[in-house]
C-alpha cells in the first residue's frame, strides 16, 4: 500500500491498517523531506519514530527523569537503523536503569509525539510494508481509541497561531515567577517540543501554558527559524543504495546525507541500472534479495563494465551464512553488511570504502 497524502490522509491510512489487522511498517514522508516510521502488530501501534538517528529524543525523555548519562555506557542497538531508539530503551530496561513503567511511558510518548506531527499532514507520500513485528513488545495502541484525542489536541494547537507557529520555537522568561512547572528548563534555547518531553505532558498542554503566559506578558517566544537547505559539498562521495525496502532506502539516505554524503536511494533494481551509468556513484549499497534482478546478478553485471570494475559494492542482506559470503565474493562484492545493521556499522563501512 502506497500513495500520496492528497489521495488519502494519515488518519484514514492508520485506520485501514488497524481494520485490516496488518503487521508491518508505515513510512510517512512530508513534502519538506522529513520522515516518520510507525510500527504495527495486528493493526495496533507498538512504536513510532522519526529519522533522528542520534537519539536526541530519547536523551530528552531521560533528561526529564534525571538520567542524563544513562546512554553513555550502553552498546549499540542491533535492531537496525530506523529502530535504534527502541533497542536502546530495551537495553536501559534490561540494565534496570529504567523501570517497566518508565520504559512504557517513554514509548507511549514517542507514539503520541509522532501522531501529533503527522495527523495534520496533507502533502507528502506514504508506503506501508508488511514485515515481522518489532520484538520484544512493551506497549500497544489501537489508534481508533485515541484518534479523537489527538485530533482535539491538534485543533487546540492551531488556536495558538500566529503567536506559536512551531513546536520548535523556544520560550523566554520575562519574569522569574512565570511557568513554575517549566521554568527550570526554560533558557531561551529549549524548544516547546523538548519541554513536552521533559515534563512528560502532551505538546498542546505545554503550548496552552506558554500561550497564556505570553498573553499575560510573562513569556516571550523566539522567532521561527527559517531552515536553509544544506550546501552539498562538490567533492563529497556519491552513494547509491539499491534495496526493494523503501524504508531501508529512506533511512540509509537520511543518515548518509546528514554525514555529508551525496545519496540516491532506489527501490527498483531495473531503475537502478539506468541511474548507475548516469550518476556514476563512488560506492554502491546493494540488497541481495530483490525482485526482477537479485543482488548477486546485479553485482556481476556491474563488474563486467569497465566503468564499475573497481567501484566498491557493499551487499546488504538478512542472511549471515558462509555460503552467502562466498557467493558475494564470487560475483565481485567488496563487502557484506548483514541486516539489521546500526548507524555506526553503516557509517564505518561506507567511510572505509568511499573516497572521502
Amino acid at each position: 500500500m502506497q500513495g500520496t497524502l492528497r489521495e488519502i490522509d494519515v488518519h484514514t491510512i492508520i485506520h485501514l491498517i488497524e481494520f485490516g489487522q496488518r503487521t508491518g511498517e508505515l513510512l510517512i514522508e512530508s513534502s519538506t523531506g522529513k520522515f516518520w516510521f510507525l510500527f504495527f502488530d495486528n493493526g495496533e501501534l507498538i512504536y513510532a519514530t522519526d529519522t533522528d538517528s542520534n537519539l536526541t529524543r530519547l536523551r530528552d525523555y531521560l533528561h526529564g527523569l534525571g538520567l542524563d548519562h544513562a546512554l553513555d555506557h550502553l552498546s549499540s542497538s542491533k535492531l537496525g537503523i530506523n529502530v535504534l531508539e527502541y533497542g536502546q530503551i530495551w537495553a536501559l530496561l534490561e540494565a534496570k536503569i529504567l523501570t517497566p513503567d518508565q520504559a512504557k511511558s517513554i514509548l507511549e510518548s514517542t507514539i503520541r509525539e509522532v501522531l501529533f506531527e503527522i495527523i495534520g499532514l496533507y502533502q507528502g507520500t506514504f508506503v506501508f510494508e508488511i514485515s515481522a513485528a518489532l520484538t520484544p513488545k512493551l506497549t500497544q495502541f489501537k489508534f481508533s481509541q485515541i484518534s479523537s484525542e489527538h485530533s482535539q489536541q491538534l485543533q487546540t494547537w492551531k488556536r495558538f497561531y500566529p503567536v506559536l507557529q512551531s513546536i520548535d520555537q523556544c520560550p523566554v522568561l520575562l519574569t522569574q515567577e512565570a511557568l513554575p512547572l517549566l521554568n527550570t528548563w526554560i533558557d531561551g534555547k529549549t524548544t516547546i517540543r523538548q519541554l513536552s518531553r521533559y515534563a512528560g505532558q502532551d505538546i498542546s498542554h505545554i503550548g496552552q501554558m506558554i500561550y497564556d503566559a505570553i498573553c499575560f506578558g510573562q513569556v516571550a517566544i523566539t522567532p521561527l527559524a527559517m531552515s536553509t537547505p544544506q550546501q552539498v559539498k562538490v567533492k563529497s562521495p556519491r552513494i547509491l543504495c539499491i534495496d526493494d525496502s523503501v524504508t531501508i532506502c529512506r533511512a540509509v539516505e537520511y543518515i548518509l546525507h546528514n554525514h555529508g554524503f551525496q545519496v540516491m536511494a532506489v527501490s527498483s533494481p531495473i531503475k537502478a541500472l539506468s541511474l548507475i551509468f548516469q550518476h556514476n556513484p563512488d560506492l554502491i549499497l546493494c540488497d541481495i534479495t530483490m525482485p526482477e534482478i537479485d543482488g548477486y546478478e546485479l553485482c556481476g553485471m556491474l563488474r563486467k563494465s569497465s566503468a564499475f570494475a573497481k567501484v566498491p559494492i557493499i551487499m546488504l542482506t538478512g542472511k549471515d551464512g558462509f555460503i552467502d559470503r562466498v557467493k558475494a565474493r564470487m560475483v565481485g562484492a567488496t563487502e557484506y553488511l548483514t541486516k539489521p545493521f546500526g548507524e555506526k556499522e553503516l557509517l564505518t563501512t561506507v567511510e572505509k570504502y568511499s573516497k572521502r
